[in-house]
């Protein structure tokens, strides 16, 4: 008999309601319900539409109850750094800012005012980059903080909206830069620093801890039973890792769509000048283990290009751009996917042309050009992230994992694996849901671990192994992309 199980995935482009179904060591999903999330600019700030968010949750929930579903529980997870604050009498206090607001910019100024950066580091084993908890704290008014009663992360934000728990997962904790991994606790010297109090952050809880049942309000609106609401990974990296369906050892995974996440599982935190150089972070996994990895910009690139090229009345579907790309030439243009003009929103054509005029490149003439750019140029920042992993790890990774949505971009898996001349394993396409799935039905005791999670994840899809091509060729696009990136980004 199957038992049945609600994922709320949040992703910073939509959300989804999904129904997870086990049934006999095998595992399926069922979008029930899915929504935009579109941020909101007011007078040139941009923020999280948070109570639409909540009324969607709301939608889903009621498309769930009339399936007349045994069902077990309900987790969400969501994107990390961001966060909702509530005042003195539980409420969301306005704005929930988004980590691409140029706030963050002052952020990072008032802490390198109060610590340095091999301090924060050595805390948090996170690596910089200006849209984080901290600097976007850094960047809040003292009244406002002072106003607030509690911070809750967004997909632990969620939970407590279901169940009235308070609880930050430590898979999204460890996202903050405020995390101490080594202590599994707040970093004291970091809140001391940085003037914050510690009882603004609500309790830490272990990936998988079942929360409470559901609010008796919110299940009579909705028509479901009091289920379970769990903090299963509240972040939807540590939930994806969580289903890839890895079996042995020498592998690494990369967690594909708006960002690339790209990394290995450890059993420890690694944290050292090398990896603090490296920019590599040190987060929080199912388990308690540790996802040693680094934050690429990924299907951002396009996904900004697409947003751009519709303003001005061009419309694309993804598939369409993947066949203009696969017919254009390559090799024409690359540009580093690290420069940071890259992480802000609108006008990425533009940023993209200016890249590659300052490095004395062709500028791409068509939108298959700049696509074809984008995929390339991340391919081959996916080898300097793998030889950089290599190292800090000490010893070779044999194959790739790529899960995520980016997983079904056939052309970026064999750029991928042309450039890191491993062979790529590339699916499930859903496995953030899976994870926030399968880790609810280990904490309530269906299933067994993590390594037999894994085994249903094999037994239920397929996963397409893609083999290196034309090695040669992106040998030689390699030492031309060395040259556009930094020298602190790459181990000789």
């Amino acid at each position: 008999m199957a038992t049945y199980y609600l994922a709320c995935d949040l992703g910073a482009e939509s959300g989804r309601l999904m129904l997870g179904a086990l049934d006999g060591g095998r595992i399926t999903l069922e979008e029930l319900h899915r929504f935009p999330n579109v941020p909101v600019k007011v007078n040139g700030s941009l923020h999280w539409n948070m109570d639409a968010l909540f009324a969607e949750l709301v939608t889903g929930l009621r498309k769930a109850a009339a399936r007349k579903l045994p069902i077990c529980s309900l987790s969400t997870d969501s994107w990390g750094v961001d966060y909702i604050l509530y005042d003195a009498h539980g409420k969301m206090m306005s704005p929930v800012w988004h980590y691409r607001d140029a706030r963050t910019a002052r952020g990072v100024e008032n802490v390198k005012a109060r610590v340095d950066w091999p301090t924060i580091y050595s805390e948090t084993g996170i690596q910089f980059m200006a849209l984080n908890t901290i600097y976007q704290l850094a960047a809040e008014p003292p009244e406002r903080l002072a106003q607030a009663k509690q911070l809750l992360l967004i997909g632990d934000a969620f939970n407590f909206h279901c169940c009235g728990v308070a609880r930050n997962d430590e898979s999204l904790a460890s996202t903050t830069q405020l995390y101490n991994p080594r202590t599994k606790s707040w970093s004291q010297k970091l809140l001391s620093a940085l003037g914050l109090r510690e009882d603004l952050f609500a309790p830490v809880v272990p990936s998988g801890t079942k929360l409470g049942r559901l609010k008796p309000e919110l299940a009579a609106e909705v028509g479901l039973p009091p289920i379970e609401v769990i903090a299963s990974c509240s972040h939807d990296t540590g939930a994806a890792v969580a289903a890839v369906p890895a079996s042995g050892e020498d592998w690494a995974y990369l967690s594909s769509g708006t960002w690339s996440l790209m990394g290995v599982e450890s059993p420890h935190p690694i944290i050292n000048d090398q990896g603090r150089d490296l920019n590599f972070t040190n987060e929080i996994g199912f388990g308690g283990s540790i996802r040693l990895l680094k934050n690429i910009i990924g299907l951002w690139l396009i996904q900004e290009c697409r947003r751009d090229w519709a303003r001005a009345g061009k419309e694309y579907d993804y598939a369409e751009l993947g066949e203009l790309a696969a017919e254009s030439p390559p090799f024409v243009s690359l540009i580093n996917p690290a420069d940071p003009r890259l992480v802000s929103p609108e006008d990425m054509p533009a940023k993209m042309a200016a890249i590659c005029r300052e490095t004395g490149q062709p500028v791409p003439a068509t939108p298959g050009a700049f696509v074809r750019c984008a995929l390339e140029s991340l391919a081959l920042f996916y080898r300097v992230t793998l030889r950089q992993l290599e190292r800090l790890i000490g010893k070779n990774l044999e194959r790739l994992h790529i899960v995520g949505g980016g997983s079904r971009n056939d052309l970026l898996n064999q750029f991928t694996a042309n450039a890191l001349q491993i062979p790529v394993l590339a699916g499930p396409s859903e496995c953030t849901a899976l994870g926030n799935v399968l880790v609810q039905s280990i904490a309530l005791g269906h299933l067994p671990s993590l390594t037999a999670a894994r085994e249903v994840v094999r037994n239920s899809f397929e996963v397409k192994t893609v083999m290196p091509q034309e090695t040669a060729e992106w040998d030689r696009a390699f030492e031309r992309f060395e040259r556009l990136v930094k020298p602190g980004e790459l181990l000789r």
